[in-house]
């Protein structure tokens, strides 16, 4: 069987493809999308990488028909009427929209039916139930320290979708957004009330270009300030997964000091 032809709009959509090992069916993404140096991308179909679309709310749907995709791949609620205007050009669009961390996790496996890897998808997501499981064995009758999670800082927003998830994962608490609900600006008098013992920065969109000194000053803000790459907590791709593990090192760090910890957060 020829293996499909896919354009990824989302980058967490390119993620995920690569993660599976399909790389080489990505025929289009978007400028947002970053592929590890050692995907394949494009030996599927010519020694080129695949072709740069646009950004990942304005792709040009023009040069995505031209490469004659059997499969689009959008993610998440603000690509949903660009999932429609795919659609209304007869491209055949495989929408997702994960809201928590159970919903990325079964989206590893829905991604890999979507590329023509269904069983690779299932790996992915049985060996992130694995990683779950084992840092929740880690982290297991712990107290529970308090984190306050950014996605944005200007105004302040309280990060939500799986963020909040990911947090108790790793053995924390986080008061401020319910699971499965959208991110919200913050009101800095709620985040001093609830007294976090550590504040997670993964401004969206700029990576680990962030300074923590920036947020520390903050006459709200008491607490030690950790940058994290924006692609660890932002994209429901298994990049969340190493998220996850990292917040536990910084909530738990003596959870995963013992010689001969195997666990990979």
């Amino acid at each position: 069987m020829t293996a499909p032809r896919v354009v990824s709009l989302a980058p967490s959509a390119t993620a995920t493809v690569a993660a599976l090992g399909a790389a080489d069916r990505l025929v289009g993404v978007t400028a947002h999308c970053d592929l590890p140096a050692d995907a394949d991308a494009g030996s599927a179909h010519g020694p080129d990488s695949p072709t740069v679309v646009g950004g990942w709310l304005n792709p040009d749907l023009d040069r995505v028909a031209a490469l004659d995709p059997d499969v689009v791949l959008t993610s998440d609620g603000l690509q949903a009427d660009l999932a429609e205007d795919c659609r209304d050009r007869g491209l055949n669009v495989a929408h997702r929209e994960p809201a928590t961390l159970d919903d990325a996790v079964d989206g590893f496996a829905a991604r890999g039916s979507d590329v023509g890897r269904p069983e690779a998808g299932e790996r992915l997501a049985a060996d992130a139930r694995d990683r779950l499981a084992r840092i929740a064995d880690a982290v297991a009758d712990r107290p529970r320290p308090t984190a306050y999670c950014e996605e944005w800082s200007d105004p302040p927003m309280a990060a939500g979708n799986w963020v909040p998830d990911a947090v108790r994962a790793a053995g924390g608490r986080y008061p401020f957004v319910e699971p499965g609900e959208r991110s919200r600006e913050v009101d800095p008098a709620a985040v001093e009330r609830a007294d976090p013992d550590h504040v997670v920065v993964h401004v969206c969109g700029h990576g680990d270009r962030v300074d923590p000194a920036a947020v520390a000053e903050r006459d709200w803000v008491d607490a030690p300030v950790h940058v994290l790459d924006d692609s660890l907590l932002n994209q429901p791709s298994p990049a969340l997964l190493d998220g996850v593990e990292r917040l536990a090192r910084l909530l738990h760090p003596e959870a995963f000091s013992a010689a001969g910890d195997d666990s990979r957060a």
